[in-house]
């Protein structure tokens, strides 16, 4: 990890929560991987909630330094799912 102060958390949430009634989902898939440059808004990983898939997208430009919950991890919404470190 490296700049801990400065890193914008990935959270599993965005305007799709107003759609389901279930709080708890599953990571489907990982699009990126730690290391590797993201650019805000690009998507990241694909989360399950009542069997609709979503993508959560980068909230900022910069680069995946941490993924906190893999595939197949469960997660309820608002939950930390990676974290970047900003350009």
């Amino acid at each position: 990890m490296s700049g801990d102060d400065d890193r914008v958390a990935v959270t599993a949430d965005g305007a799709w929560t107003d759609d389901v009634d279930s709080e708890e989902g599953v990571v489907v898939n990982w699009f990126a991987g730690e290391g590797g440059a993201v650019d805000e808004g690009e998507s990241l990983c694909e989360v399950q909630v009542e069997k609709v898939s979503v993508d959560v997208e980068a909230p900022v430009a910069g680069t995946l330094d941490e993924i906190v919950l893999g595939e197949d991890d469960e997660f309820t919404i608002g939950d930390t799912v990676a974290w970047i470190d900003p350009e």
